[in-house]
């Protein structure tokens, strides 16, 4: 029986393709795993350019202010507290959440025979889901919307140096029986009857509106303003904050309503990638007792930077 005879040609050319047969397979698993290389380094270089915020939890929000705080914004105006009454106040009552590392909130309020004061704090902490936002990008978004609801330019306050038009209308007679355009008493010239334009009577008329501004008071029967949503002007109109947190604002209205009024200041302010809302309103059943605009300003803005700084710590 003859044997086939061994062609040795033959096992060259197959040995020759198979080797081109492995190269190639090579040089495609060599440019799959490139590719694959190269998007997983542009999902972790996005992950790494949008940091997470500087907060993962949130304290608790009725426990932030400090006692001394308390005490100077819901003032007795001469009442005073048992020890159970003044525990109850100034422990707070807590906003239901449904995540306490998302968002937590308290209030109080203290009611006297001048009227009713409040305060509430509403601290968001703010996650982005978008591995190219920052969490603190997402904040400041949120933070810009709340600016832009309250008409605060960036570059400063609402309506500087202006004060806001008023329609409000004397109830009973003044000293002189007329009123300005914002409730403050304009002195009669005795000569034509008429608002008075002299060097005196100017005098009187401004002295006569500081003094009522700085004790809270409105000349009887004529509010600082019956328009809902009237603000201050000047120093303490409503304005951007540059020395809290990393970005802040001030509102303040002064709104009438049929039982009386009351002014609310808010103070808003974001560090990192926490939002603090805070807000403090007087309410008075005798609308020729006005809030003073000054004086809750005064007290909203120094809790707000406590606010700061315990976020800080």
């Amino acid at each position: 029986m003859s044997r086939k005879s061994f062609v040795p040609g033959a096992a060259l050319v197959a040995a020759a393709a198979l080797a081109v047969g492995l190269a190639g397979c090579s040089d495609g698993s060599s440019t799959d795993g490139s590719a694959t290389d190269a998007k997983s380094g542009d999902a972790t270089s996005a992950v790494q350019s949008a940091e997470p915020g500087r907060y993962q939890t949130l304290p608790e929000a009725c426990g932030l202010p400090s006692r001394n705080s308390l005490r100077s914004m819901l003032p007795g105006d001469g009442q005073q507290l048992s020890s159970a009454e003044a525990k109850k106040l100034y422990a707070g009552q807590a906003d239901i959440t449904y995540d306490t590392d998302r968002r937590v909130g308290c209030r109080w309020s203290r009611e006297t025979t001048r009227g009713t004061r409040h305060l509430t704090l509403d601290i968001q902490r703010v996650v982005s889901y978008d591995a190219e936002v920052s969490d603190d990008d997402k904040a400041q978004g949120i933070y810009a919307g709340k600016q832009q609801d309250a008409q605060i330019p960036s570059g400063g306050s609402a309506s500087p140096g202006t004060p806001p038009p008023s329609s409000a209308k004397p109830k009973g007679p003044t000293a002189d029986g007329a009123a300005s355009a914002s409730g403050a008493p304009v002195a009669k010239d005795s000569k034509t009857g008429g608002g008075g334009n002299g060097t005196d009577d100017g005098k009187s008329s401004t002295t006569g509106k500081a003094a009522d501004q700085a004790s809270g008071k409105a000349t009887p029967g004529t509010p600082e303003a019956s328009t809902p949503g009237a603000a201050p002007s000047g120093s303490i109109a409503p304005r951007v904050l540059d020395d809290l947190g990393d970005a802040a604002f001030l509102n303040d209205k002064l709104v009438t309503a049929d039982s009386g009024l009351h002014r609310d200041v808010t103070v808003v302010f974001r560090t990192s990638n926490v939002i603090v809302t805070l807000t403090y309103d007087q309410w008075s059943t005798d609308k020729s007792m006005v809030p003073d605009s000054q004086e809750l300003q005064d007290k909203a803005r120094s809790l707000a930077g406590e606010l700061s700084d315990r976020l800080s710590e």
